[in-house]
């Protein structure tokens, strides 16, 4: 559920409501944007306060983590620990692999 911008006009394979920012409103019923909204703050808090830079190449692994850890949140902290580690079984991505521009 996502606000009016032109943006996301062209979205598909999504359920797409829109609530008009610019009429000042802001939820209607279950349509609203404080989900995506938070999945933008982290998204940006990561990239201020951990890495600083995001590569276009590897962007789609800070987005997957970020993901992960929106989709985790409800997890123990074991849980959590436990999932993280299965992701990275059998997944080893090499300095070479990092820095290839390709």
């Amino acid at each position: 559920m996502l606000n009016e911008h032109r943006s996301y006009q062209s979205l598909t394979g999504c359920n797409h409501e829109v609530v008009n920012h610019s009429a000042k409103e802001f939820v209607r019923g279950m349509v609203h944007t404080n989900g995506i909204d938070s999945v933008w703050a982290l998204l940006k808090r990561g990239y201020y306060g951990v890495y600083h830079y995001m590569s276009v190449k590897h962007l789609h692994r800070y987005i997957n983590e970020f993901s992960f850890r929106l989709d985790t949140a409800k997890e123990s902290t074991m849980q959590f620990i436990t999932m993280t580690v299965a992701r990275m079984e059998n997944r080893r991505l090499t300095y070479k692999g990092l820095i290839d521009i390709a």
